[in-house]
């Protein structure tokens, strides 16, 4: 089996602050879930978790920010918190870090926006990063589509293009989002398939906007001048 561990490393720019702070706030919030009981979990889930009908009757709004810093196992946070470590970096790099917190969180909206979408009248919460990471993913696609990310095979590891990598991510995303909507059963049922479509279509747009306003990269590694800190890095 393949599973991504890492990719190349932009070389110089701003210092990926956010990439790292919301690793760290994501383990510790689940730490403190996995120190409540069973029925308090499911509280907590409840209570900081986005309600698609919840939110459509005009409510929770803030469960939309909550929402994506919960997780649901440990297997559900590591496999996030991989995909965040290996894609976050290198685009807060280029874009400086308030650009990189506003393009994470925009990415996060956009993909409530498609699980809801899908899923109107659900009082099923919807919990975890995987929205806003696919925003990361479909944002790397675009701006470093040659860098190599780096494959785990049993003991070897092995180095494909991202821009292969993420398309098959994205593809089988898809297939499996039009499965659910046919209501046809698959193994991972409960994933948030257009959650992770709407996040990837919108990375894909604003990686093109960061494409043609900042530096490119250049044979999979993008070298930057030193941090660069101008007044709009403020808003």
């Amino acid at each position: 089996m393949l599973f991504p561990i890492g990719d190349d490393q932009v070389k110089g720019g701003y210092y990926p602050f956010f990439s790292y702070a919301f690793i760290v706030l994501n383990t510790l919030v689940f730490l403190y879930q996995s120190t409540l009981s069973v029925p308090a979990f499911e509280t907590f889930v409840m209570t900081y978790g986005a309600v698609p009908a919840e939110v459509m009757q005009g409510g929770h709004f803030l469960t939309l920010f909550t929402s994506m810093f919960l997780h649901g196992s440990w297997l559900h946070l590591i496999g996030n918190m991989v995909f965040l470590w290996i894609f976050a970096d290198n685009i807060e790099a280029t874009i400086g870090s308030f650009r990189f917190l506003l393009f994470y969180f925009i990415g996060g909206l956009a993909a409530h926006a498609g699980h809801i979408y899908f899923n109107l009248g659900s009082e099923i919460p919807t919990v975890g990063a995987s929205g806003a990471i696919a925003a990361v993913m479909g944002g790397y696609l675009i701006l470093f589509p040659s860098s190599k990310i780096k494959m785990l095979f049993i003991f070897f590891i092995i180095r494909i293009p991202a821009f292969v990598f993420l398309l098959f991510w994205i593809i089988q995303q898809v297939t499996l989002g039009n499965a659910d909507l046919q209501a046809v059963p698959v193994a991972t049922a409960g994933v948030a398939w257009w959650a992770h479509i709407a996040g990837f279509a919108y990375g894909v747009i604003a990686g093109f906007y960061y494409r043609l306003n900042y530096p490119r990269p250049t044979d999979g590694a993008l070298v930057l001048d030193p941090p660069r800190y101008r007044r709009d890095d403020l808003l």
